[in-house]
């Protein structure tokens, strides 16, 4: 625009003033041209760093897509902890629940001969090739039915889920009778133990076992006091707590 008011100024002038005109055109050119390369200079470092922030971020997703599939604290972004691996509907392994189908039961009694029946050791053997998972406390009842007597756990429950290995066994300690009253005294009896797994998530119950009596035993006694302990890995985990009752 100015080269072109410039021009139009100088029509009197003559040659002169055209000179003047195309001398000012091109020292306005050439100023424009170095303004325009001089852009393209400054811009390009701003250009260069959105493409490294750009290429840290998307290594951010590449770490939390493989945190997701591991266990440990590095989870997800998102507070999830990492359950996209697990086959067991949230028990915190990746093995599924153990179901009642895959269990075989059996109770031995631990208290000597002649002494009034209390402690038992359940447990329950993994007739499946492949690992599964107890979660918390059994629910136990003296007894069959939803209306038999629940057991108690023996203190805190153990959250810790107990993986059974393929053959592999488990074992929870019960105490049913703590009442040391003789004489002609009655108290309620059961016929047989049961327990009810729990679910990986802790809400849902997973299908019930049936514990027969030990041999020579077709009934005993029970009260208030009965408690259990499991599960557990071992015997001796099992009963410690139960064996001081």
């Amino acid at each position: 625009m100015r080269t072109k008011t410039v021009g139009l100024r100088s029509t009197r002038r003559g040659l002169r003033g055209t000179l003047l005109g195309m001398t000012a055109a091109a020292a306005l050119l050439t100023a424009t041209a170095c303004q325009s390369s001089g852009g393209e200079d400054n811009a390009a470092p701003s250009a260069s760093a959105p493409a490294g922030e750009s290429t840290s971020k998307s290594a951010e997703p590449s770490g939390g897509s493989g945190a997701a599939t591991g266990t440990g604290s590095d989870g997800p972004a998102d507070g999830t902890t990492g359950d996209s691996g697990e086959t067991g509907g949230g028990n915190g392994t990746h093995h599924r629940d153990c179901e009642v189908t895959d269990l075989r039961t059996a109770v031995e009694l631990q208290d000597p001969p002649g002494e009034t029946p209390r402690h038992f050791l359940l447990s329950v053997t993994n007739g499946d090739k492949e690992p599964c998972v107890l979660n918390e406390s059994p629910l136990v009842r003296l007894g069959a039915g939803d209306d038999a007597s629940v057991v108690e756990t023996l203190g805190e429950p153990d959250t810790e889920p107990v993986v059974v290995e393929g053959d592999g066994t488990a074992y929870a300690g019960l105490y049913v009778f703590g009442n040391d009253e003789g004489g002609e005294a009655e108290y309620d009896r059961a016929d047989r133990f049961t327990a009810t797994l729990v679910a990986g998530e802790g809400t849902e119950l997973n299908g019930t076992l049936v514990f027969g009596l030990p041999g020579g035993l077709s009934s005993v006694s029970y009260d208030d006091a009965a408690r259990v302990n499991g599960w557990a890995g071992t015997e001796g985990l099992a009963m410690r707590a139960i064996n001081e009752l």
